[in-house]
């Protein structure tokens, strides 16, 4: 998981989404959990956009306050570089 999330927040802090990707997951209460379940839901249909690993990979670290957490740091830090 943390290779993954390393990855995603490379990629959101290519796009200039880290900063407000880690802002909603901190304040989010029941978000992080509820996108999880969203992302479980839509997941097969995310097929032709996307592998649908990495929707249920997500899915996975949004589900779980601490890969939630490391998530978050991991956003911090691709600001800082």
């Amino acid at each position: 998981m943390e290779n993954y999330s390393a990855a995603l927040a490379r990629k959101l802090h290519s796009w200039g989404l880290n900063n407000l990707a880690a802002t909603l997951l901190e304040s989010g209460g029941p978000l992080p959990y509820l996108g999880a379940q969203a992302l479980y839901m839509v997941a097969p249909l995310l097929g032709p956009l996307t592998p649908e690993n990495d929707a249920m990979a997500l899915a996975r670290i949004l589900e779980d306050p601490g890969s939630t957490r490391d998530l978050i740091k991991s956003l911090s830090e691709a600001s800082q570089h």
